[in-house]
C-alpha cells in the first residue's frame, strides 16, 4: 500500500514515516509540506492513501483534498489529520471528499489500523465520531432530498447501519442476507445518494434529514 505524508510540520512526517514504514506491506512514497506541494506529489507517485494535514500554508488540506479527488481517475483515499476531533475544518474536509479523520495524538497502532480500513473502505474510520460532527455542523436542507424517495426500504435500513459503522459483513449478519446482497445494497447508496464512498453517504444523510442525531 502506497502513501504520501502531507504535513508542514517535519517531525510529524518523520514520525508517521517510522511507524507506516515498519509496518510489512506499507510503504511511504513520498512527502509534502505544503497543500500545493500535496496535490501536485499525489497526481505524481498515485498513492493508494493520503494523511492529509488539515492545516497547511499556501493551500489547506480541504482544499488541496478537493483538488485531488476532483482531478484525478480513480483518486486515493485521502485521510485528514488534526489537532482536535470537534472542528469545522474536519467537518468540511469530509463534506468535499476526505474518507475520514485522525487525531495526531492517535497511537501508533491506531495509525496503521486506520490506514488499512480506510484502504478497504468496507466500513467508516470512527463511526460515532463522523456521526457526532455531522450532528455538530452539519447544514441541513429544508426538504426531503430527492434520493431518499428512490431507496428502497432495505437500502435506507443499509444506510442507517453504514451510520453505525457496520462492515458489510455485519450487516449481512443483522440484515439476514448474504454479504453479496449487503454489496449490492451499499452500491446501490452510494449510487443514489451521488456519495463517492460511506463516509459522504453519511454526510449526505446528516445533512439531509434522512439522518437526525439522537
Amino acid at each position: 500500500m502506497r502513501i504520501v505524508l502531507a504535513d508542514d510540520e517535519r517531525m510529524v512526517r518523520t514520525a508517521l514515516r517510522m511507524i507506516l514504514d515498519a509496518e510489512p506491506g506499507l510503504e511511504v512514497v513520498a512527502e509534502a509540506a505544503t497543500g500545493a506541494e500535496a496535490v501536485s506529489v499525489v497526481r505524481a507517485h498515485r498513492p493508494d492513501v493520503v494523511l492529509m494535514d488539515v492545516r497547511m500554508p499556501e493551500v489547506d488540506g480541504i482544499r488541496a483534498t478537493e483538488q485531488i479527488l476532483g482531478s484525478m481517475p480513480d483518486p486515493p483515499r485521502v485521510v485528514v489529520v488534526t489537532t482536535f476531533e470537534n472542528d469545522a475544518y474536519v467537518y468540511d474536509a469530509l463534506r468535499v471528499g476526505a474518507a475520514g479523520f485522525l487525531l495526531k495524538r492517535a497511537e501508533p497502532d491506531e495509525l496503521i489500523a486506520a490506514v488499512r480500513l480506510v484502504a478497504r473502505s468496507d466500513s467508516l474510520l470512527y463511526p460515532a465520531a463522523v456521526r457526532g460532527l455531522a450532528a455538530a455542523h452539519a447544514r441541513r436542507s429544508p426538504a426531503a432530498p430527492a434520493w431518499a424517495a428512490r431507496l428502497t426500504g432495505r437500502e435506507a435500513d443499509v444506510l442507517r447501519l453504514i451510520a453505525q459503522g457496520l462492515t458489510n459483513t455485519e450487516m449481512s449478519t443483522r440484515l439476514g442476507v448474504g454479504p453479496a446482497t449487503v454489496k449490492t445494497h451499499v452500491a446501490a447508496v452510494l449510487a443514489k445518494t451521488g456519495a463517492r464512498d460511506r463516509t459522504q453517504a453519511v454526510i449526505a444523510a446528516y445533512e439531509t434529514g434522512f439522518i437526525t442525531p439522537g
